[in-house]
């Protein structure tokens, strides 16, 4: 379940190669508004019987940051009482971003067992240039700081989620795959999306919708391994409905159950 916070990587994913291609940091948004509010359950399968093993919860909302306006976004995993005998997950993230779009602060803090870290990652752009100043604290409360200066736009998992849910796949062909690196406490990692297509998908509010299917994969051992199969409404909100999770040690699910405050129309739901 570890790997449920890394679903917004994925989602931020689609037209990743886009912003990559240009200096600048901003971007319009055409997907959110604030006071939208997504929720979800999360199923676990454990010994080939699927359980509900705790939810998951998005916020957005129009804040300030160092003085200016943005948007604060936050995103948080619970685990319940049930599995907490198989694993314990109690995770926070936060971030900031400018109302361009420009990712400004980064937060996560992840408790996974008895095992608790904290990544944060600070943006700034000196002569129009994206600076990051990375901090990792680990279990045994040691910090860890990094300075990197990349030639491209970096993003992390929240901020390139907020940006991307205003791109379109509309002109991606099945099979096209888009390379990207993510920032976190470390430093940067590489991953990469794979367009499936489009299908069908009924999320937990009893609802189906039609939606955009993709993958995301890390590369590990030589290899590129997928670690999440995800859905997002084929329409202007790009919401995410299902997300398909391979774990270490089984696989998990999480499934929509409601959203509100959304800013554009649903036309992907099916009737």
């Amino acid at each position: 379940m570890k790997r449920f916070r890394r679903i917004m990587i994925v989602v931020a994913m689609v037209m990743a190669s886009c912003t990559m291609a240009s200096a600048q940091c901003s971007f319009r948004n055409t997907a959110f508004k604030s006071g939208e509010f997504l929720s979800y359950n999360l199923y676990y399968n454990w010994k080939f019987v699927w359980v509900k093993a705790g939810t998951a919860s998005m916020y957005t909302v129009e804040s300030t940051y160092k003085g200016k306006s943005a948007y604060r976004s936050s995103l948080t995993t619970r685990g319940n009482n049930k599995v907490d005998n198989m694993f314990v997950l109690r995770d926070t993230l936060l971030c900031y971003s400018s109302k361009e779009l420009e990712p400004l602060y980064f937060r996560k803090g992840a408790r996974e067992g008895k095992r608790y870290t904290v990544d944060e990652v600070f943006y700034s752009y000196p002569g129009g240039k994206p600076h990051l100043r990375c901090h990792r604290q680990r279990n045994d409360g040691s910090h860890l700081w990094k300075n990197l200066t990349p030639g491209n736009c970096v993003f992390d998992m929240m901020n390139i989620f907020m940006r991307a849910r205003s791109f379109s796949s509309a002109n991606w062909k099945k099979g096209h795959v888009v390379d990207f690196p993510i920032a976190d406490g470390k430093g940067t990692t590489p991953a990469r999306l794979r367009f499936n297509g489009t299908t069908k998908v009924k999320a937990d509010n009893g609802k189906k919708y039609r939606c955009v299917e993709l993958s995301y994969l890390e590369y590990e051992d030589r290899k590129w391994k997928e670690i999440v199969r995800f859905y997002v409404t084929d329409d202007q909100n790009h919401v995410p409905i299902r997300l398909d999770m391979f774990l270490k040690f089984g696989s998990a699910k999480a499934f929509l159950t409601s959203m509100k405050g959304v800013r554009n129309p649903i036309s992907s739901l099916v009737k």
